[in-house]
């Protein structure tokens, strides 16, 4: 993985892309189509005043989830603790939502405004143990830029 390119040209979505949604889809689509094991990749952020997450844009195969309450599943305990959450196999935790058989594996990242948890980019893989430093510094540069944007 090249994080330099990879930041780069995600610099380049936020820069040229017309509106705030078109550059959280285009990210969501390009960080899927450029690292083979990202299946499915997308935003949730704070639902108004609710102790929950609503879906925005992703890129992958549709998922029920589109509303997680705070504490459930990977990117609800997120949420609360407002740490990065790697989970290498879900197959070993007890709180996790499944999204469908074929996921192996979760990363999910936060976006801070001011301080403050506002949503977190949630990346599926369908490889057990495929993320590494590298993706986890990949995805909190996606979120601080996205943070500069809301």
């Amino acid at each position: 993985m090249n994080t330099t390119e990879l930041k780069k040209s995600i610099s380049t979505i936020i820069d040229t892309s017309s509106n705030t949604e078109t550059k959280l889809q285009n990210i969501c689509d390009f960080l899927k189509q450029e690292i083979n094991y990202y299946d499915w990749v997308g935003f949730y952020f704070k639902n108004g005043n609710k102790n929950e997450l609503k879906l925005a844009q992703f890129s992958g195969e549709p998922t029920e989830h589109t509303i997680i309450p705070f504490g459930k599943g990977i990117c609800g305990q997120v949420a609360v603790s407002n740490k990065n959450f790697i989970v290498q196999d879900v197959a070993s935790q007890d709180n996790y939502i499944s999204c469908g058989w074929k996921v192996k594996s979760e990363i999910v990242i936060p976006i801070f405004i001011n301080n403050e948890n506002i949503g977190q980019i949630d990346i599926d893989s369908h490889t057990v143990n495929p993320f590494t430093k590298d993706d986890e510094n990949l995805l909190e540069f996606v979120c601080e830029k996205v943070a500069k944007i809301l």
